[in-house]
């Protein structure tokens, strides 16, 4: 498996303590908000120093973010794949859904009118997860 310093490297950024940390937890844990980022990464991180981090991360292409209606960002190192998400209404529970097509952009705009190119699509689908469905019987 890839280490996170060896991702950061290859995306040829400066390995820091701090950016192998943040990837490392959205590696083992995707869809965190910056919140529940800060308190998941063991370093003494500030929360300007991890919004920096993010966002150099976003930039050289290794971390994405999405904003689920009625949510703040979430970020996430899967990357790369146009994929979509499936987010629970009652606990908020964000799950991966594969390309709709099998190559980005996954769905096409009725109407490109003034775009040259399409090149991806985010798509969000809302539901009950059965975790709640279940709590609600």
């Amino acid at each position: 498996m890839t280490t996170a310093d060896e991702i950061i490297k290859s995306a040829g950024l400066r390995s820091t303590a701090q950016r192998r940390a943040v990837l490392d937890v959205l590696l083992a844990r995707p869809h965190l908000t910056a919140p529940e980022l800060a308190e998941a990464v063991p370093s003494g991180l500030s929360h300007q120093g991890l919004y920096n981090v993010l966002d150099d991360l976003r930039r050289a292409g290794l971390v994405r973010s999405f904003e689920p209606a009625g949510s703040i960002a979430r970020y996430e190192a899967r990357v790369g794949d146009n994929h979509h998400h499936l987010v629970c209404r009652e606990c908020g529970q964000v799950t991966d859904v594969d390309c709709a097509v099998g190559s980005p952009p996954c769905l096409a705009p009725v109407d490109r009118t003034g775009f040259a190119s399409v090149d991806e699509a985010e798509v969000t689908w809302w539901g009950v997860c059965s975790a709640c469905a279940t709590r609600k019987d």
